[in-house]
């Protein structure tokens, strides 16, 4: 026993990475008795911030260990304090106990059996052998954090709280007012990067030196991470300002007159199963030439209530046209699509033509655009400004494009064209706001 305890001393004694050295050393029973000394294994930027600090926020990428550095926090309070009372704040109830309490790095798995809090779902409660006790709260029901006092409390990807009628803030904010139990009551944030007013506001306020805010990529915990997790995720988001974000753990500015902001896309990501849909059409913008712009393929489809989702994105790069045209019938089989709608500006009859040829049962429409992309994306943007569009993913290629469309008619995103943006729009005039969507008065 002192010859382990003397190792553990001499292990936090060194720096991080050559403790990850040392430790690399270790045979696997070695390796587990040490696994629940989290401070052997936690880069400086998962451990919390010396000095006198009320806010920490952990404000990185997808995979950084965030949800781990977390749960660790709270044990360590929960452990140092029998009279903590913990507050744990998720986008929903469900959330929090899928991710914080019994998610992979939540609070049941990273606690020693015998310090292990026992976890009462029906009181929405967690309670330590010592007397600790934290309580599961939804940011999406503000008013359930008005009233209840606590000395410490985690809130997670607050990024994602959802803020109709202000609520994250609302939400924030009433925690705020109860954080007066003990002599230091603290909170940790823990999110990816967003750029909606929650996350803003911190940031503010870590200029003002009232919050630490900790930083990080998805790279710097590339090691403990499934290979087949970073190559989907550089597949994904790689090259894209999207990436910036949720790899490298950036705020991303939004474009001043853009017709799409960061915020607004983030509004309408779709946080629960999207509904059935009734009708579904894919936007289709053909390239002019192989060799450069994409070929935009965009799947959408609207349901019963009358709110879109945006389904998936297809669109292929420098493709001929068998090729984009098969990538579009591929896309329309496995949607069971109504409807393809394809710009023929570029190539008239040669588009239904190549459509045909790659399935001669598409149902197809050709449109012609009589203005430019701009212009016709302007009532597809007040659709996402009246919460009648949502998304199902993230759309990074996409989601780019919008958020480079300006008011006015330029285009300052990716790429020379916003192919993808523009078949998104095809797509959606369709469903919204075409002729068939719209209610008809039959005099008789």
């Amino acid at each position: 026993m002192t010859h382990r305890a003397g190792l553990l001393r001499y292990l936090l004694s060194l720096e991080p990475t050559e403790t990850m050295v040392r430790l690399g050393n270790f045979s696997r029973p070695e390796k587990e008795e040490f696994r629940q000394h989290w401070r052997l294994w936690a880069r400086k930027e998962q451990l919390p911030p010396p000095g006198d600090w009320r806010i920490w926020m952990i404000c990185a990428g997808r995979g950084f260990g965030k949800t781990r550095a977390g749960a660790e926090w709270v044990r360590a309070v929960a452990k140092r304090d029998p009279d903590a009372r913990v507050a744990l704040v998720g986008s929903s109830i469900s959330e929090v106990r899928a991710v914080m309490v019994e998610g992979e790095s939540g609070l049941l798995a990273i606690s020693p059996p015998d310090r292990a809090p026992q976890f009462e779902p029906s009181l929405k409660r967690l309670t330590w052998p010592n007397g600790a006790q934290a309580f599961l709260y939804s940011a999406a029901e503000p008013e359930g954090l008005r009233g209840p006092q606590h000395s410490a409390a985690w809130c997670d990807e607050i990024g994602k709280w959802e803020n109709a009628s202000q609520r994250a803030i609302s939400a924030w904010d009433n925690l705020l007012m109860g954080m007066r139990l003990g002599e230091d009551p603290r909170i940790l944030a823990t999110t990816t990067p967003r750029a909606v007013p929650l996350v803003r506001r911190l940031l503010a306020e870590a200029d003002a030196g009232d919050v630490i805010v900790s930083r990080g990529s998805t790279y710097d915990n590339a090691t403990n991470l499934p290979e087949r997790f970073v190559r989907q995720m550089k597949r994904s988001f790689g090259k894209t300002a999207l990436g910036r974000q949720e790899l490298d753990g950036e705020i991303l500015a939004d474009v001043e007159g853009a017709l799409w902001t960061r915020a607004l896309l983030e509004r309408c990501r779709e946080t629960a199963l999207p509904e059935a849909s009734s009708r579904i059409v894919i936007g289709v913008d053909p390239p002019a030439s192989a060799k450069g712009d994409a070929c935009g393929i965009i799947v959408t489809g609207i349901g019963d209530s009358g709110v879109a989702t945006v389904l998936a994105d297809a669109s292929v790069q420098k493709a001929s046209p068998e090729k984009w045209a098969r990538a579009v019938a591929r896309a329309a089989k496995a949607w069971n699509v109504d409807r393809v709608i394809a710009e023929a500006n570029q190539g008239g009859a040669m588009v239904e033509s190549v459509l045909r040829a790659a399935d001669i049962a598409l149902p197809v429409k050709l449109v012609h655009a009589s203005r430019g992309k701009v212009a016709r994306a302007e009532p597809v943007a007040a659709l996402y400004e009246a919460g009648r569009v949502r998304h199902s993913a993230m759309f990074a290629k996409l989601e780019d494009e919008l958020c480079g469309l300006m008011a006015g008619g330029t285009y300052e995103g990716p790429g020379r064209s916003p192919d993808r943006a523009d078949a998104l729009v095809w797509a959606l005039t369709e469903l919204m706001l075409g002729s068939r969507s719209q209610p008809r008065v039959q005099t008789i």
